[in-house]
């Protein structure tokens, strides 16, 4: 079981928490200029790496607050837990 820092309430186990996909994706706009493919792309596509990966989790057994981790994806190691709106860190080989 993973351990997680909320950065509200502090360390809790990973059951109280859900992973809301992939962090740092951009809404395409203005809505009336977005061509169909590309709303397409904004939708479904996502990262799937193998190593580093950025995703949103929300603390839905705590606090209910919404934050970014840098998580790897094999190990599950957890490098860096920061604020939505902050951007990613740079960690060794992630993208």
């Amino acid at each position: 079981m993973l351990l997680i820092k909320c950065p509200f309430c502090g360390p809790r186990d990973e059951t109280e928490f859900r992973c809301g996909g992939q962090s740092h994706i951009t809404r395409p706009g203005p809505y009336d200029t977005v061509a169909d493919a590309e709303w397409g792309v904004y939708l479904y596509t996502r990262e799937n790496p193998k190593g580093w990966h950025f995703e949103r989790w929300l603390h839905a057994g705590g606090c209910r607050q919404w934050f970014n981790m840098a998580r790897h994806t094999v190990t599950h190691e957890i490098r860096e837990i920061y604020a939505i709106g902050e951007p990613a860190p740079t960690i060794g080989d992630a993208p």
